[in-house]
């Protein structure tokens, strides 16, 4: 009957082989509002906005009713929802999980995706000195899997190799849509 114990040699390789199945991460991207950053935007008010300059009761899912809007229309849907982030980002407070991930992959490149409008995404980086190589915000896309996919393309890093952090479970589904890691953080203003 063989020792339940194994010899250092078998565990030093059982330890080399699983670390070869893991993926190296050479890139990460990042998501922004409950991921770094919480922005309190009075939503109600916001989707009453929308419901007036889109004509329509029904405005959710409200990525999926922007797409289908006219360039006119979803300039001026644009330009409202700037109007309440530039308001909410008086207010906003640093989601430390988030920030602290940021620090700890300061070396590798780095990438944002954000349904979030420039000009507020502007703010927050220059507030909180945040840098990121590529930034893709709502006027690039709404969806999140082609955010994603678009960041991973400007990269030049294989999906695989990218970790996503983000906090919900559409931020989960794209990643493991597009076949990246994922990491969750607690979106603490939910707590």
């Amino acid at each position: 009957m063989g020792s339940p114990h194994r010899r250092a040699s078998e565990t030093g390789s059982k330890r080399k082989d699983n670390r070869r199945n893991v993926p190296l991460i050479k890139a990460v991207i990042f998501d922004l509002d409950g991921t770094l950053i919480h922005l309190s935007i009075d939503y109600g008010r916001l989707f009453k906005e929308f419901s007036k300059i889109m004509k329509t009761e029904e405005v959710r899912p409200i990525t999926e009713k922007i797409s289908k809007l006219n360039n006119k229309t979803r300039k001026r849907v644009f330009e409202v929802w700037d109007k309440f982030e530039l308001e909410a980002l008086r207010n906003f407070t640093v989601n430390e999980e988030g920030i602290i991930l940021y620090q700890r992959f300061s070396k590798i490149p780095k990438a944002l995706v954000t349904r979030q409008g420039k000009k507020v995404v502007e703010n927050i980086n220059k507030c909180l000195g945040l840098s990121f190589n590529f930034t893709i915000t709502r006027e690039d896309s709404l969806e999140r899997t082609k955010q994603l996919q678009n960041a991973a393309q400007m990269l030049e890093v294989q999906p695989q190799n990218i970790l996503f952090v983000g906090n919900t479970d559409d931020d989960f589904l794209a990643a493991k849509k597009i076949g990246c890691q994922f990491l969750r953080v607690k979106n603490e203003s939910m707590v």
